[in-house]
């Protein structure tokens, strides 16, 4: 028997079980995908660690994967012995046999859940694969329970109409819409978010892109705003090291490379956020370069793993939708800080000119640095959003 594990680089997210891609049983070769798990940020396959039979599933669908859980186990295949192709019978807890109400067919996250709140499966509506129960459908299903009264009531003299009647749609809660709920109150629970914000002027960036736009795109990259922003943060962090570090509860590490990690969203499906590793060492065609190829990824829904982890400091470009300023933009923990970009627009300003006070009109946003107060204060925080917002408005030409 050989044992398929559920991989060690999760780092801080919770994996689920999406499901199983081939049943006890089958036969796999070496590195077929066996089954898929789900975490807030990704959903990756786990290879067949060798060839053989699948013979036994220990994790089955909506279970929680911790990194080095034993998934299930695979029997090895061997020539002199005739194997046989009958499917192995579904696993069922020792000393808990299934319920008259087809109980062997639930995951054992489902199971639990059942037993402990008492739950008849018949009156769950199920939504998985084949009409399977899922955790989700469980707590929609006791949401519902908790609401209805215990019994019935009188009908009162004179009724009002509450503002919560009327046709509701219950949508139940996907895994990656509750890992990020966990995530988040998390975040705000254990950090003391304070936010700084500056006001930036883009027109030097504009000048630069317009400039250099063809030239990237014949190399094979997308000249974004955003790849301005990065090339700016990690100069930024000069001035306040400390805001590219992750804090723990007896130190703080300081990192020497930079990888800023941008939110990417996936529409009704959520958020991503990529990283851009060593930012520190790219030049601003080679930070387009890698950001082009995993925005492209990230919307396609190939991201890995890897490609979002090891992240020192976040950018979220909440201005993409329209936001002019949002605070606090949730720090990705244990980071210590992220960098938000409002809407970038036209606005009137006062500039000196010659000596003289003018009117002009100027591409401006708002730019606001979201900091743990455990790490850093207001100084540090003011200082490196002086230093990102020279930066920007001081753009070379050709640079």
């Amino acid at each position: 028997m050989i044992d398929i594990l559920v991989p060690f680089e999760q780092e801080g997210t919770k994996a689920i079980v999406r499901s199983w891609l081939k049943k006890p049983g089958d036969r796999v070769a070496l590195n077929d995908p066996l089954v898929e798990l789900e975490t807030d940020k990704v959903t990756q396959e786990v290879p067949s660690p060798g060839d053989g039979i699948l013979d036994v599933i220990l994790l089955d669908t909506d279970a929680e994967a911790v990194p080095g859980a034993i998934l299930g186990r695979l029997r090895v295949a061997q020539a002199e012995v005739a194997e046989s192709t009958a499917p192995a019978p579904a696993p069922v807890t020792e000393g808990a046999p299934p319920t008259s109400f087809g109980e062997a067919r639930l995951s054992p996250a489902v199971r639990r859940a059942v037993r402990q709140h008492d739950i008849d499966v018949s009156a769950v509506s199920g939504t998985g694969r084949d009409g399977r129960i899922t955790r989700a459908d469980v707590d929609h299903y006791l949401s519902e329970r908790d609401r209805a009264p215990a019994a019935p009531s009188p009908a009162p003299v004179a009724s009002t109409t509450s503002p919560a009647t009327g046709n509701v749609r219950s949508v139940p809660h996907d895994r990656m819409r509750l890992a990020i709920a966990q995530n988040m109150l998390n975040s705000v629970t254990v950090a003391p978010h304070v936010t700084g914000v500056f006001e930036c002027d883009f027109s030097a960036i504009m000048a630069h892109r317009a400039k250099h736009k063809s030239a990237f795109q014949k190399a094979g990259a997308n000249l974004t705003f955003t790849a301005y922003v990065i090339a700016a943060s990690a100069e930024a962090m000069k001035v306040a090291p400390a805001i590219n570090s992750r804090w723990y509860d007896d130190r703080l590490d300081i990192y020497e490379d930079i990888n800023i990690g941008v939110g990417t969203a996936l529409g009704e499906k959520g958020l991503v956020v990529p990283v851009v590793g060593q930012v520190q060492q790219l030049s601003l065609l080679g930070i387009a370069k890698r950001l082009t190829d995993l925005i492209a990824r990230a919307r396609d829904g190939k991201l890995t793993p890897p490609d979002m982890r090891g992240g020192t400091f976040t950018i979220s470009n909440h201005g993409v939708s329209g936001s002019l300023f949002a605070t606090p933009i949730i720090i990705a923990q244990p980071q210590s800080a992220i960098l938000g970009v409002g809407k970038l627009e036209k606005r009137v300003v006062v500039r000196e000119a010659g000596g003289i006070d003018t009117i002009q009109i100027r591409p401006l946003c708002y730019v606001s640095l979201t900091i743990d107060h455990r790490v850093v204060d207001g100084h540090q925080t003011n200082s490196w959003l002086s230093r990102f917002v020279e930066l920007i408005e001081g753009w070379p030409l050709e640079d």
